[in-house]
Formats: structure tokens, sequence, C-alpha cells
């Protein structure tokens, strides 16, 4: 692939301000400051950053109740993150929501959802409205494997296809649902074979090279952008920490250690950061610099979110309805 410097530097930046987010958390949680669960996407970066850089700020997207990295990748600030993860009033809910519910309606999150599949209805609801408006706007549903067994996947999938609607349907096969193997749960098939049942052009790609995500990313975006309807892609990745928290499963049985040691071999952080000092002409040194001033960036947030205010016993049933 023939990318430039500023989108190669970019997929760097992205998929650093993601790893480095989520590997504080890891160090800050055990504090037990931070008193929502926290789903961590380590591992899973390379989806986020090259799905993210081709879309717009008045894109919309949908996350799951890992959204730390699709928010991330999409522009959202850390602090109102960091400061929601700590439950105070200047978190993105205001300290109501916690790690699964963030928000930033700047950037074109209306809002990450922790039901199992519920990103994927939501996507198609903005995207018949964005084309309803003929506004210009197109949506993403994340979704993890577990997602595409739920009635409204298949519902989502159908009505898209009928409408002919902007939206790209991204699924992060990290095959496990909790601590559920698909192989377990689904016959011996792709998830990209069910939206070639509805018609939709449909992928199974490595999620784990950047390269690639950005590459089939950019041509979803261009076919719905283009008004030619819907795209499902299925990027096959890994999660390294368990289901939630920011410990690892694999000593209570939870994984096979050879499948998750192969797994860490493949980081597709590691990957990019070596192709781009091997085969571009970014540096170390370039890299490094982005690096500390991510550093700096997070550290300032965590500090934001440790140091504000926790909402009033008073305010408790503020924005109840």
């Amino acid at each position: 692939m023939n990318l430039s410097r500023e989108n190669l530097l970019e997929l760097y930046r992205l998929m650093t301000r993601i790893r480095l987010f989520e590997e504080k958390i890891v160090e800050l949680y055990p504090q037990q400051e931070m008193k929502t669960p926290v789903h961590l996407c380590i591992g899973q970066e390379a989806i986020a950053a090259g799905v993210c850089i081709h879309l717009r700020k008045e894109d919309y997207i949908f996350s799951t109740h890992r959204s730390h990295g699709h928010c991330i990748a999409k522009g959202m600030p850390f602090a109102p993150i960091a400061a929601e993860l700590y439950g105070k009033v200047t978190g993105c809910c205001k300290g109501r929501g916690g790690s699964m519910h963030l928000v930033d309606h700047e950037w074109g999150i209306p809002g990450s959802t922790a039901i199992v599949g519920g990103s994927v209805p939501l996507a198609v609801g903005a995207a018949l409205s964005a084309k309803m408006q003929g506004n210009g706007r197109i949506s993403v549903a994340f979704f993890g494997d577990g997602a595409s067994e739920e009635g409204a996947f298949h519902e989502s999938l159908n009505f898209a296809a009928l409408h002919n609607l902007p939206v790209i349907f991204v699924c992060e096969n990290n095959f496990y649902a909790t601590n559920s193997p698909q192989s377990a749960r689904q016959p011996s098939r792709t998830i990209a074979e069910k939206g070639q049942g509805y018609g939709i052009p449909s992928r199974m790609l490595d999620g784990n090279d950047v390269l690639a995500v950005f590459e089939s990313a950019s041509d979803a975006v261009e076919r719905a952008r283009g008004g030619n309807g819907p795209t499902l892609i299925e990027y096959q990745t890994y999660r390294w920490k368990g289901h939630v928290g920011p410990s690892c499963d694999v000593d209570l049985g939870c994984r096979p250690r050879e499948e998750h040691e192969r797994w860490l071999e493949r980081c597709p952080y590691d990957f990019y950061r070596q192709y781009l000092a091997r085969d571009t002409q970014i540096s170390l040194d370039d890299l490094n610099a982005i690096d500390a001033e991510i550093v700096n960036d997070i550290e300032a947030a965590m500090r934001f979110g440790q140091t504000s205010q926790y909402p009033r016993v008073e305010e408790l049933y503020d924005f109840v309805v």
C-alpha cells in the first residue's frame, strides 16, 4: 500500500493512544479508585484505528462494553473518559455511566452500550436518519462475535440491505463471548458469510494488520458515502486481558495458555511499529516523540480524573427518568 507519511503517522498515533491509555488503566486500577468495571481492548487496537481514521468528525460510531479504543480513535479526548472512569462530575456522563457508557456528541459518539448486539440496530437507525436527511453522514457499528448470534443483528442487516443504508458493520471477532469460545457457540463458518446471506458485501480479514484494516475500511467508507449501501467486515483479533478487569484470565483456565501466547506474538502494535521503522522513512525518534507526547496527555487526563469532584449526594436522582 502506498500510504502518505501523514496517514502512516496518524495510524500509529491512534494505536498508541489506545494502547497506552489502556495500559495506564491496568496500572492504576488496583488502587481501587476506579469503581466501574473496565473491559479493555489491548491487542485489538488496529481495528479501531484503521476504521476510524477514515471517518469525519460528524460521522457516527456505536460501540460496545469494550468501548475505550473506538472512542479514542474517533477523536474523543482522554480527560472526560478518565473522569468518567473515576466517577466524577467532569466525566462524559457526569460520573454516572462508567466505562461501558461513553458519550461525546461533538465527536459523533451518541453512546456506547453494554447490551450485546445493541450497537448494531442503533447504527442502522442513525444511518437511516442520515439518509433521510441527506446530510452525508455514515454510521459504523462495532460489535463482537457474540453479537452475531443475536436476532437484532440479523434484523439490522436485513433492514440496512433493503434500504441501502450508509452503515458499516465491523465485527471484532476475538473468538470469545466472555469465556465461551466461538467454536462452542457457532457452526464452523465465518461471520462474514452471514452478511452475504443478505446481499451485503462482506469480508473476513486479519484484524491485527492495521494496513489491511485501513484498506478494507477505506473501501467500505467510500461505498457507504457514495450511496452504495452497507458493508460487513469481520476482523479476526484477540484480546489480551480477561473479559473484564485489568488481569489476564489464562491462569484461571478460561483460555488455553498456548493460544494466548501465540496471539501475544502477533501484537498489532509491535508489528506496525517495527514496520514503520524498517520499511518507511519514519524513524524511531519520530515514533518516540509521539509516544512521549501521548504519555504526557494521559498523565494529565488521569490527574484531571483523580482531582475532579464526585457528584453530590443531593444529585443522586438527577437525570433519572
